[in-house]
């Protein structure tokens, strides 16, 4: 990682209060940094710095521009001799944003809101685009998403799966659609976005063609899937991954076992339950079940039955070792996750068309991706992998056990 020193100018801050484009200049010097830290990096060397291990000396600058949602910025990108310097600032940072652009742009072109959407096109742009820029950007996005959709997959302990509501324009009616998003956590530790599709709903069969999807792609060694109670969903995990445990996630069951308690108990009720979920083991976890059944079963008996009926799904988790319980007992993180795809979804409202939306959506969730995948381990693994050995091993034992002559 480039070590970056940001010195901002004072002008530049009161600009960023005083009038509009201080955001897009400040972002501009932001980037520039980046960008000079980035060539000291591939050097070795700062500017003017005497040193017999350098790898090459700076040799000017190019301009190149950037467009971004709060306009268009004048990167300065170091050029060397004697030497090699690249940047994927521009391939990282662009992607995302020009899915978001493309989408707008597909609007103006659809007549969808013409006037109010290039007025927003144009602020976030700082510029204008014809229809066949539209298409030249388009063919050079759409392989890259539909390239990495399809990637090879290996082996992911732990999936996390949930989904997000869109709005497509379809036969000029508005249409609401399903974002299904498959969350993985890799033999190393680290996060990666397996899989995403859109479906018309939360069916069986669209969480069903996301499963063969991934498996078709090489997704084994699965031990864990994570998600909420949908009926679709469930049965789609059940029929794919046999074999596999299932938590339900404790957030969404929580609420549901609330939404049948009466308002007196729901405090006290809540704070009982939470104390079944952070059971140590899964004996103590049923012990602690049992006393709030005996506590509640005649003043809440929905609520009761309700707890009683997803306990099992819902401590799956215990049968982990300990480190592992606390991120993979909800869905929480896929949430976070859809919440920054709400943020951006929410400047278009409705897209224009089903392959905007896979466009957008699919930049968004590789940037994601890149995040996870080179920053920290999400886990580390060898406790799982110690653990597994020994659920190996116990099995074979007691199939040994089994076929035994009296």
């Amino acid at each position: 990682m480039a070590d970056i020193q940001f010195t901002l100018d004072t002008e530049l801050v009161q600009k960023l209060f005083e009038k509009s484009g201080g955001v897009a200049k400040l972002l501009e010097q932001m980037l520039n940094e980046v960008l000079e830290a980035e060539v000291t990096e591939a050097l070795g060397a700062q500017r003017y710095e005497r040193t017999g291990t350098r790898r090459g000396y700076r040799n000017g600058h190019r301009t190149r521009k950037l467009y971004t949602r709060v306009g268009g910025l004048n990167l300065r990108v170091p050029q060397v001799r004697d030497g090699e310097f690249s940047t994927e600032l521009f391939a990282r940072y662009q992607r995302s944003e020009q899915a978001l652009v493309l989408a707008m742009m597909e609007m103006v072109i659809n007549g969808v809101s013409t006037r109010k959407v290039s007025r927003i096109t144009e602020e976030l742009c700082g510029t204008s685009f014809s229809k066949s820029t539209v298409s030249a950007l388009c063919k050079r996005l759409d392989p890259l998403v539909e390239a990495w959709r399809n990637r090879p997959l290996g082996c992911f302990p732990f999936v996390l799966v949930d989904a997000l509501t869109i709005r497509i324009r379809y036969e000029h009616r508005v249409v609401t659609y399903s974002v299904l998003i498959a969350v993985g956590i890799n033999a190393d530790g680290y996060r990666e976005l397996i899989g995403f599709q859109i479906g018309d709903s939360e069916s069986e069969a669209t969480w069903s063609a996301l499963f063969a999807h991934l498996k078709h792609r090489g997704l084994h060694g699965v031990s864990l899937i994570v998600s909420d109670d949908h009926r679709g969903l469930v049965a789609a995990v059940r029929r794919h991954f046999q074999g596999v445990a299932w938590q339900r996630c404790q957030t969404h069951f929580i609420k549901n076992i609330l939404d049948a308690t009466p308002n007196a108990l729901k405090k006290e009720l809540k704070s009982r339950v939470q104390e079944i979920f952070e059971a140590r083991t899964p004996e103590s976890a049923r012990r602690l079940l049992q006393a709030v059944i005996d506590d509640y079963a005649e003043r809440a008996p929905k609520a009761i039955a309700c707890l009683e009926t997803g306990f099992d799904d819902a401590t799956a988790v215990l049968a982990l070792p300990e480190p592992y319980r606390k991120r993979l007992r909800t869905t929480n993180s896929v949430e976070r996750l859809n919440a920054t795809i709400r943020n951006r979804e929410r400047v278009i409202r409705i897209f224009p068309n089903e392959q905007s939306a896979v466009r957008l959506i699919g930049a968004l969730l590789m940037e994601q991706h890149e995040v996870w995948s080179t920053g920290r381990r999400y886990f580390d693994m060898q406790p799982y992998w110690q653990w597994k050995e020994a659920q190996q091993h116990t099995n074979h034992d007691n199939k040994l056990t089994l076929f035994e002559p009296n």
